[in-house]
């Protein structure tokens, strides 16, 4: 199953990003490959998460975790 995630996750990275830049040192492609990691783990919706991003998924747990903590 583990196997499924990672070929998934590589066959994005390589349609969302390799394949949309020419990559011309090692330098350039870690650069461009960063930018694209950021914006996929903090900016873009994950339907894994109903549709939230990161962020707003882990400022919603806190913020839920918070309120049921004060009542009790």
């Amino acid at each position: 199953m583990q196997n499924r995630f990672v070929e998934s996750f590589i066959g994005r990275l390589r349609d969302e990003c390799l394949n949309e830049h020419l990559l011309t040192s090692y330098g350039h492609a870690r650069r461009v490959i960063n930018t694209w990691r950021n914006g996929y783990n903090t900016h873009r919706p994950h339907l894994s998460l109903n549709g939230l991003t990161p962020i707003q998924f882990a400022t919603r747990f806190e913020a839920d975790h918070n309120r049921n903590r004060a009542n009790l």
